[in-house]
């Protein structure tokens, strides 16, 4: 049995019997052992295909060589960690990287609750699945296929966007949008808005749905309209929603994306386009520096593992909902 006692600063606790204690906990066990027999194959493909491979970490300490023995790898301490901080094109593309991850992570966040709020203020069933559906649509078109439209949409000679605007008399004459590196980031920006906002919006809108609904009819009592509403009784109920969305993509600050960058970039705006993927496969991979390639997954997996410890941590200091 569990005995309740005080403890020096007045709280109860529970102690229990270590002989008991250990009794339920094989009870547990032996009770749960379908589900526990079910997790073994999730458990063993983790531990291969995520955990056992970090041991290739080693060749960010050597000048790793494919043709020579492990044991005969020459050991070079940091020395490809210093190389990356002292070279310029990687600094450079880390600078590339944050930008566009910051302007991703502000403008998807933003647009998916904008558009989840608006989505939630239609009544009528037939255009709220209608405009679902259409913002939907573009998360399942690959990025060569996204890519393509985004560069035909600002071709010169017949985009839609140069025509557009010339239209409106906002430009005199196209505008080389994919050979301006002030453009590009905005381009990317702009260009996964458009692909993932209408997949974003799925988790808001169940979080919105999860609201009380009395909540809603005593602001309507009170006297409030529908923007009051949102702003009162809306934007608090998903609010823990998005401390962990947060939480979670703060972790992939230095994932900016690879596909849309690599297709659309070009030499006119490579010190805009490159980001640290491409530096990967570009002087690494395609070099066969694979060195210089694992130091800087390393880097990056490291940065992920700080920010998201240090967003768990400012969160739990401010009373919000956590990740761990």
């Amino acid at each position: 049995m569990a005995e309740t006692v005080l403890t020096k600063s007045g709280k109860k606790k529970q102690k229990i019997d270590p002989e008991i204690g250990v009794g339920l906990n094989w009870k547990t066990i032996k009770n749960q052992k379908q589900l526990i027999l079910m997790s073994f194959p999730i458990v063993i493909y983790i531990l291969i295909f995520n955990y056992v491979p970090i041991w290739g970490w080693l060749m960010a300490f050597q000048n790793y060589r494919p043709a020579l023995k492990f044991s005969k790898q020459q050991w070079v301490g940091l020395q490809q960690f210093k190389f990356l901080f002292q070279d310029d094109t990687f600094l450079t593309v880390l600078r590339n990287t944050l930008a566009m991850s910051i302007i991703n992570l502000v403008l998807g966040f933003a647009t998916a609750i904008l558009l989840a709020l608006l989505l939630n203020e239609i009544k009528v069933r037939f255009w709220k699945r209608s405009i679902q559906t259409i913002s939907y649509l573009p998360h399942f078109l690959s990025w060569i296929i996204a890519a393509g439209i985004v560069a035909t949409s600002l071709s010169i000679e017949d985009g839609i966007v140069n025509q557009l605007l010339m239209k409106l008399h906002l430009i005199k004459e196209p505008v080389m949008w994919l050979s301006e590196g002030k453009y590009f980031w905005g381009i990317v920006g702009l260009s996964n808005v458009w692909k993932e906002v209408g997949w974003n919006t799925i988790i808001y809108l169940a979080a919105i749905t999860s609201i009380d609904p009395s909540l809603y009819e005593s602001a309507g009592i009170d006297g409030a309209n529908r923007y009051q509403k949102i702003l009162h009784v809306t934007l608090p109920g998903i609010k823990s929603t998005f401390i962990i969305l947060l939480i979670m993509n703060v972790g992939h600050i230095l994932d900016a994306g690879f596909e849309i960058q690599y297709l659309l970039g070009n030499g006119l705006i490579v010190d805009w386009s490159q980001t640290i993927d491409i530096f990967v496969l570009k002087y690494g991979i395609s070099l066969g520096n694979y060195s210089l390639a694992t130091a800087a997954g390393i880097f990056k997996t490291v940065v992920s593992i700080v920010l998201v410890l240090i967003a768990n941590s400012t969160a739990k200091r401010l009373g919000e909902e956590r990740l761990i």
